[in-house]
């Protein structure tokens, strides 16, 4: 579903992918712009993924979203309040968010269970989470990875 104003999962904030997405995610919701569908990963799934490779707790994270810092004040408040990444933790991060559903535990149920229940089409291209949820945001292309990693 097409929402104004979410970010991609492959939109960077100094080069780490996601993390401009939660941070969308987290403005829409609290002026009533975020689906109800959304609602309940908040803080969970991706958002926990990140929180916690961050060292922070979704809910301080919140806070500095909130009261009003941009994407990067708000990841400059996370390395000096958690864990602040080095380029190889960037890559690291990165690589595993992109690829998650890729030839690992969700390849063979949660990938094809949640092509079916999104209605597409089971042709090989929607292979990672991120292209479940780029796909379904109207936002995907076959070669959007390519881009995001230049």
């Amino acid at each position: 579903m097409k929402i104004e104003g979410i970010k991609s999962c492959y939109d960077k904030t100094r080069g780490l992918f996601y993390f401009a997405r939660l941070c969308s995610k987290i403005r829409l919701h609290a002026a009533g712009q975020l689906p109800a569908e959304y609602h309940e990963l908040l803080g969970q799934g991706f958002d926990g993924r990140t929180v916690r490779y961050m060292e922070v707790s979704y809910d301080d994270l919140r806070a500095q979203v909130l009261a009003g810092k941009t994407d990067e004040e708000t990841l400059d408040w996370c390395y000096a309040n958690g864990r602040a990444l080095n380029d190889e933790q960037v890559l690291i991060f990165n690589s595993f968010m992109s690829k998650r559903g890729w030839h690992d535990d969700e390849t063979d149920e949660f990938i094809p269970e949640m092509i079916r229940q999104y209605g597409f089409p089971d042709d090989g291209r929607i292979i990672t989470d991120f292209d479940l949820i780029e796909m379904d945001e109207g936002r995907w292309t076959s070669d959007q990875w390519r881009a995001a990693w230049k």
